[in-house]
C-alpha cells in the first residue's frame, strides 16, 4: 500500500486548549473539520497519550485556534512538541481568558469555543465532536495549511499526529533527526555537515541543543 497517497488529503493547522484546576492545558491537532451547518457541530482528532485529551475529557470544553500562515516555528513547536504536564506553553504567548477559556489569539485568524457532545474511540485517536457555543474572527489572514507547514516551514509531523509516518531510511547521506520535534537534518541538503555545526546550534523547529539529534 502507497500511503504517500494520504498526503493529499487536506489539513489545517490549530491549537485546542482547556482550562482545569486554573492550570491552562493546550497542544497543536491538524485535524478539524464542520460536521454539521444548523446546529454548528465540529469534530477534532486527538492522541490518546496526549495530556490534552485527558484534560479534556474531563473539562468538555474547548476553544480551538485556527493558525495563520504567518504562525512563527516556535509557537506551533511549544504547542506541538511539548506537553502541557511538563511546561507552561502559554508563557509569552498572546491569549485572553474567554468563558473562562485560554484562548490563544498570537497569529490566529479566528477562534471557536464548544463543548463536548461525544468522544469516539478511534484506534491510536479519540474524536471529540464538539457543539459550538461561540466563534469570533481575529484576524483577516490567510489560514495556515500542513501543505504549507510541510512545504514552505519545513515543518514536520509530531509523532503523536495522525499524519505521522515513519521517516525513510537512506543509507547514501548522513541525516539526523530531532529525538524531539521529529525535524531531519540532511547534509545533502545543508551548507555545512551535521558533525560541524557548533555546540550552540539548535534545533531550528524545537529549539532543542545537537545532543537531541539521532543520527539515521
Amino acid at each position: 500500500m502507497d500511503y504517500s497517497a494520504l498526503n493529499n488529503l487536506s489539513y489545517g493547522m490549530y491549537i485546542v486548549t482547556t482550562k482545569i484546576n486554573n492550570k491552562n492545558v493546550g497542544c497543536f491537532i491538524n485535524t478539524a473539520m464542520q460536521i454539521t451547518s444548523k446546529s454548528h457541530i465540529i469534530a477534532i482528532s486527538l492522541n490518546k497519550e496526549n495530556y490534552t485529551n485527558k484534560i479534556l475529557k474531563e473539562t468538555r470544553k474547548c476553544a480551538i485556534s485556527i493558525l495563520t500562515t504567518k504562525a512563527k516555528n516556535e509557537l506551533i513547536s511549544k504547542f506541538g512538541y511539548f506537553s502541557s504536564q511538563e511546561i507552561n506553553k502559554f508563557e509569552n504567548v498572546n491569549y485572553q481568558n474567554i468563558e473562562n477559556l485560554p484562548v490563544v489569539l498570537e497569529d490566529v485568524c479566528a477562534y471557536i469555543i464548544g463543548e463536548v457532545m461525544r468522544v469516539i474511540d478511534v484506534d491510536t485517536h479519540d474524536i471529540f465532536l464538539i457543539r459550538v457555543s461561540s466563534a469570533a474572527k481575529v484576524l483577516e489572514e490567510e489560514p495556515m495549511t500542513y501543505r504549507y507547514y510541510h512545504e514552505v516551514l519545513k515543518g514536520t509531523s509530531p509523532k503523536k499526529a495522525p499524519t505521522y509516518q515513519e521517516p525513510k531510511e537512506d543509507k547514501k547521506v548522513n541525516r539526523y533527526q530531532c529525538s524531539i520535534c521529529g525535524y531531519i537534518y540532511d547534509d545533502s541538503k545543508e551548507e555545512i555537515p551535521f558533525e560541524d555545526l557548533p555546540d550552540t546550534w539548535t534545533c531550528p523547529l524545537c529549539g532543542v541543543g545537537k545532543d537531541k539529534f539521532i543520527k539515521l
